[in-house]
């Protein structure tokens, strides 16, 4: 009997250890360049450090199962679009290349987050505005080729842009028209993601889908009120509603690390 019960117990012990190490390896550190715009790097916000979306993302992810340490790059540079991220025009890459290889951990999955197309959108105003729609999925492609090939085994993961109010009018002109461009960059990001299935399978992901439709409906709440030409619009989330983007990001981001787990 006693005998039988230790056996039991060894046998218990062991299976809880497998368990337990398929857990751990389940886990993977992870290093995260964030690109982007102004959005991104957290315009606004009094700690952009601490309160961006990025940052945001990273405590969410350091709370997940699937993640390890997680490391990270605020790349997001107010104005910017695509065009001023595309390798050969302007610094903006170069500092996403550096960002990507001063992580200390090599051994940790590379993730490329981007989410341009705000200032794309722009009617007027910031580099290549207006960006049409096939121009934005090349330079999206251009960006993501170079870095794929650049970091291999990395991995690129496109955030759908963010809603704005079809009234904003700061530096740049975007209005009505540059909302509805920008909403025709959605399935451009889609279509983008679904070609490299065949070129870099398991590479390029979509991410997040939700906060577009999230801060249209929450736009007095979640973002900053700001005067404008064409009277106060709607941008830039605030603390709360960098929170939830972050969220969203977070989300998305731990999701395409599951699947990469199965």
């Amino acid at each position: 009997m006693i005998t039988k019960l230790k056996m039991l117990l060894l046998t218990t012990a062991t299976l809880l250890l497998a368990i337990a190490g398929t857990a751990a390896q389940a886990k993977r550190d992870i290093n995260i360049v964030f690109i982007g715009n102004s959005i991104t790097y957290g315009a606004g916000l009094s700690n952009p450090t601490t309160e961006a979306p990025p940052a945001i993302a990273v405590n969410y992810l350091e709370q997940q199962s699937s993640a390890g340490k997680v490391a990270f790059a605020n790349q997001g540079h107010g104005g910017f679009t695509t065009v001023d991220f595309l390798p050969s025009t302007n610094r903006a890459f170069k500092e996403v290349e550096q960002a990507a290889r001063s992580f200390t951990n090599k051994q940790a999955l590379l993730i490329f987050s981007i989410k341009l197309g705000t200032n794309d959108s722009a009617v007027e105003g910031p580099t290549g505005a207006p960006v049409f729609p096939e121009v934005y999925y090349q330079n999206l492609k251009t960006i993501a080729d170079s870095l794929l090939k650049e970091f291999p085994g990395s991995i690129v993961i496109f955030q759908h842009p963010v809603w704005y109010s079809p009234n904003t009018y700061n530096g740049a002109k975007y209005l009505a028209e540059g909302l509805d461009r920008l909403q025709n960059y959605i399935p451009q990001i889609d279509q983008l993601v679904a070609d490299y299935a065949a070129t870099f399978p398991k590479r390029v992901f979509v991410g997040d889908t939700k906060a577009f439709d999230y801060f249209k409906k929450h736009a007095t709440t979640d973002l900053q009120p700001e005067n404008g030409h064409a009277g106060t619009f709607y941008l830039h989330p605030n603390k709360q509603g960098a929170a939830a983007l972050g969220n969203f990001w977070g989300e998305a981001i731990n999701k395409v690390l599951k699947k990469l787990g199965k």
